[in-house]
């Protein structure tokens, strides 16, 4: 059976870890977002003060899911292609490095590889299916780990319980469930946390908490929480065309997708044939 964990339990747990707080940048942009019209330029000012969050932005711009003919060199321009909410997102996913030693970070390049990745082909997915927020899809690609980068500076070793989880996904046994005997708490919680103190919509951080506990949530057939569910079987379904399980878990096999597939295709009304057809298409676009 899952091990569930009382609030205590992971009030003590995280007791060890540092979430990092909100950015000052983050905040300044959030005050021009709300703006009615928010100031792409002082958006621009503000992240060129900063080399990291300059050099993901262009990064970001410059990938081949762009497509652009020739790369971007200016901040500006870079803002306005993604836009305000975009941008947002890679200011946060970038705080998250500044928390980190340059040995962690060299032990986390696999994450972050892959974090861009399952945003882009969850924004992709909520598109083709109609998901009527389909930036909310993309935020939760980029954050649904970010406990990951904060449990490898707790815990020495980290990896090797998450690469020990994944092979050990099945209907029985979920991701968490081997990091939670092992730690007492695991990424996804962390991630919860973190995503509510970034004042990330509420919803989309119940989605990180359960992003491994889909099998129970695609089990349950009342009609409950559907938002959430929506956005969870985009998400599994990116994590596996991404192929999470190899980049971050290690294992050849996707274990826990075996495990949850056909609920999350049903649920989302895709035939195997529909999913395997998508999968290639967001391929080709260089994502995943």
């Amino acid at each position: 059976m899952p091990v569930e964990l009382t609030d205590e339990q992971i009030r003590r747990v995280l007791q060890g870890i540092s979430v990092p707080p909100q950015p000052q940048i983050m905040v300044d942009l959030q005050m021009e977002q709300v703006m009615p019209e928010p100031d792409l330029r002082n958006i621009a000012r503000l992240i060129s003060q900063d080399p990291g969050l300059s050099g993901a932005l262009l990064k970001t711009v410059n990938s081949s899911f762009f497509g652009l003919a020739n790369r971007i060199a200016s901040i500006r321009q870079a803002v306005n292609l993604l836009g305000c909410n975009s941008v947002i997102n890679l200011i946060n996913a970038q705080s998250i490095k500044g928390e980190l030693s340059d040995d962690a970070i060299v032990t986390l390049n696999r994450f972050w590889d892959t974090a861009q990745d399952v945003a882009m082909a969850s924004l992709t997915l909520a598109k083709r299916i109609g998901y009527p927020a389909p930036d909310e899809a993309y935020t939760l690609g980029l954050f649904h780990n970010c406990g990951i980068p904060l449990m490898v500076k707790r815990f020495p070793g980290y990896m090797s319980v998450l690469e020990e989880a994944y092979a050990s996904a099945s209907a029985e046994t979920r991701v968490t469930d081997i990091e939670n005997r092992a730690l007492n708490t695991n990424h996804a919680v962390v991630g919860y946390f973190t995503a509510k103190s970034w004042n990330l919509p509420l919803h989309l951080c119940e989605v990180i908490a359960n992003h491994h506990n889909a099998l129970s949530l695609f089990s349950d057939d009342s009609g409950r929480d559907a938002s959430l569910k929506t956005l969870l079987a985009i998400l599994k379904m990116a994590e596996h065309i991404c192929a999470s399980h190899r980049v971050i878990g290690d294992q050849a096999e996707d274990h826990e997708w075996q495990a949850i597939a056909q609920l999350v295709l049903e649920y989302v009304g895709l035939s195997e044939y529909d999913f395997v057809s998508l999968k290639e298409s967001i391929r080709e676009m260089g994502v995943g």
